[in-house]
């Protein structure tokens, strides 16, 4: 499903209708780490026609310790007018097919936290539902956070498909219910959302990882301590005001708050970087991502057992050089 976004709208609260979620039985799919809050969030805003659909295992037990009403999702999907997808892409359009694609009333309304399986065709809505986006830019935990503080999150949101006619009074009813509108919404297609989420994630990220671990094993041969690697890298919270800057002064006034010993080598090597073959591979990256290469190969791992997963989190293992290196700072950093 590809919709075409002609503008970049902006919504906040003063954009719902406090009357939008009237009447609608709402059920939320997995009470995980974004489930959880959004949850909380839609029963601390009012909302009491709330369901929480999940299998049963230590996310369903804490749902009904926390007061909540808990079905299976086949059940959730038959009861609910306003169905809030928050189980893992690559699980949504194997639970979709099976458990509930059958089952949803029409005039329902389907939201995804995510445009992944929308946007890579992993799953075939009926088109008598409403289909909605309503993707948060940040974490569960901070979600939950900021909405106690009314300080809202911000979000990605769109309208994909409109089979009731009231498609987008209930996305920015449920948006304001979560939290979204005290910060603000933007209008970004499943398409759009879904390739600029594993772009960050796959480029940004990724480099970011590399370049850690690298700078951390070199700097250790080096003779510099662990500890002050991990402390220099990003246990001190400079980095953590770098990014800050980008945010509150801009990308590249940012850099005038650092010395000029720090400009004049970061220029030297960002120079380096730019000649190197790192565009090439992001371009590739994106293609990958794009064309839904990516979606089918994370499909197929999901078949395979999580098999590159697995090596994923031996990498990041407790006992790694970094990990104890961390400990034993911040072991010091309590006892002083």
């Amino acid at each position: 499903m590809d919709t075409e976004n002609s503008s970049f709208r902006y919504f906040s609260t003063k954009d719902a209708d406090p009357e939008a979620l009237k009447d609608e039985r709402i059920a939320v799919l997995g009470y995980g780490n974004l489930g959880r809050p959004f949850a909380l969030n839609l029963r601390d805003s009012g909302v009491t026609s709330l369901v929480i659909g999940n299998d049963e295992d230590h996310y369903f037990e804490k749902a009904k310790e926390e007061g909540f009403q808990v079905v299976s999702i086949q059940q959730a999907a038959a009861q609910a007018d306003i169905l809030v997808m928050l189980l893992p892409d690559e699980i949504i359009p194997i639970v979709y097919d099976k458990d509930f694609s059958n089952k949803i009333s029409p005039g329902t309304a389907v939201v995804f936290a995510s445009g992944y399986s929308l946007a890579y065709d992993l799953i075939e809505p009926s088109p008598e539902i409403d289909v909605l986006l309503l993707a948060p830019r940040m974490a569960g935990e901070n979600a939950r956070q900021r909405f106690l503080q009314q300080k809202g999150f911000y979000a990605y949101i769109s309208v994909e498909q409109d089979a009731s006619g009231k498609a987008w009074k209930r996305l920015l009813g449920l948006a304001h219910a979560v939290g979204v509108l005290y910060a603000g919404a933007f209008e970004l297609n499943a398409k759009r959302e879904a390739d600029l989420d594993l772009l960050v994630e796959q480029t940004i990220g990724a480099a970011l990882g590399v370049s850690i671990m690298n700078v951390f094993a070199q700097g250790v041969e080096a003779g510099i301590p662990a500890e002050a690697m991990v402390m220099e890298m990003y246990m001190s919270e400079e980095m953590e005001m770098v990014w800050r800057s980008f945010r509150e002064v801009g990308f590249f006034n940012a850099s005038r708050a650092h010395g000029p010993t720090a400009l004049f080598g970061g220029f030297q090597r960002t120079m380096e970087l730019m000649g190197s073959d790192l565009s090439n591979l992001y371009s590739e990256t994106l293609k990958k991502i794009t064309s839904g290469d990516f979606a089918r190969d994370f499909q197929a791992e999901r078949d395979a057992g999580y098999p590159i997963l697995s090596r994923a989190e031996q990498m990041s293992m407790e006992d790694s050089p970094i990990a104890l290196a961390e400990r034993t700072l911040r072991q010091k950093l309590i006892n002083e």
